[in-house]
């Protein structure tokens, strides 16, 4: 009982603060990137929220990073919904996101996405999707933004790490941005796929030391992915 309280109330504040920025987006709409950065506020208020609601007390390591080694490319695993909150609120300001597509369907949400300015990627089409990493490249390399990713895909159905797609060794690639790996404890266990039951316990959100890509290449992908993968798998295994 206690845990459809909590989350009823935190998405009645959520709508109480999307209706605000609905109205915020609005008049921004020729200015993309105030959009991005508004939502990034946006995103810090109602993912802190959320997490709150989910019974999860986080506990963040080396947190200051996330602000002291931007600009670069944020990954993150991914093996429950809370993943999207904690994303949301640790994100910096000045950070863009890359939600699948279906993401406009999601009533409220998805409408305040399109507004946003975040890009969305087609990911049935893999030409499409890459030709919409390289414009995200374009764009957060003028701006000198940052980029969120979680190179999974998609959540975990076990809590277990999966494989990790290139995407974001082609975002590397296309701005020089180091890889900032953020490793999220515990989250399938708080929030598990499939159910609105919490089981609140530690959250512990890992913020690790940025790792260079300016010589990366194309010949060895492969290799990168496997070494970014490496780091979460190790760090995963060692606890916070």
């Amino acid at each position: 009982m206690e845990s459809w309280i909590r989350i009823s109330a935190a998405y009645l504040f959520m709508a109480a603060v999307s209706v605000v920025f609905f109205a915020l987006m609005i008049p921004l709409l020729p200015w993309r990137l105030a959009r991005i950065k508004s939502c990034n506020v946006y995103g810090s208020i109602v993912g802190r929220a959320m997490v709150w609601a989910c019974g999860a007390q986080p506990i963040f390591h080396n947190r200051d990073r996330v602000n002291d080694q931007r600009p670069g490319i944020f990954v993150s695993n991914h093996s429950s919904t809370l993943d999207m909150w904690v994303g949301m609120w640790v994100c910096p300001i000045g950070g863009v996101g890359l939600a699948k597509k279906e993401i406009r369907y999601i009533p409220g949400i998805g409408q305040l996405y399109l507004l946003s300015g975040h890009p969305m990627i087609d990911r049935s089409d893999r030409a499409a999707a890459i030709r919409t990493l390289a414009e995200v490249a374009a764009y957060i390399t003028k701006n000198k933004l940052s980029f969120w990713m979680w190179p999974e895909g998609t959540r975990s159905r076990d809590g277990q790490l999966q494989p990790f797609k290139k995407g974001f060794v082609h975002a590397a690639l296309a701005t020089g941005l180091p890889i900032i790996p953020v490793v999220v404890h515990n989250a399938a266990k708080i929030y598990p796929r499939g159910r609105l039951k919490f089981a609140p316990g530690p959250l512990d959100i890992e913020v690790l030391q940025a790792m260079p890509t300016t010589d990366w290449s194309l010949e060895t992908m492969d290799s990168h992915v496997a070494t970014i993968r490496d780091v979460f798998v190790k760090h995963l295994e060692a606890g916070p």
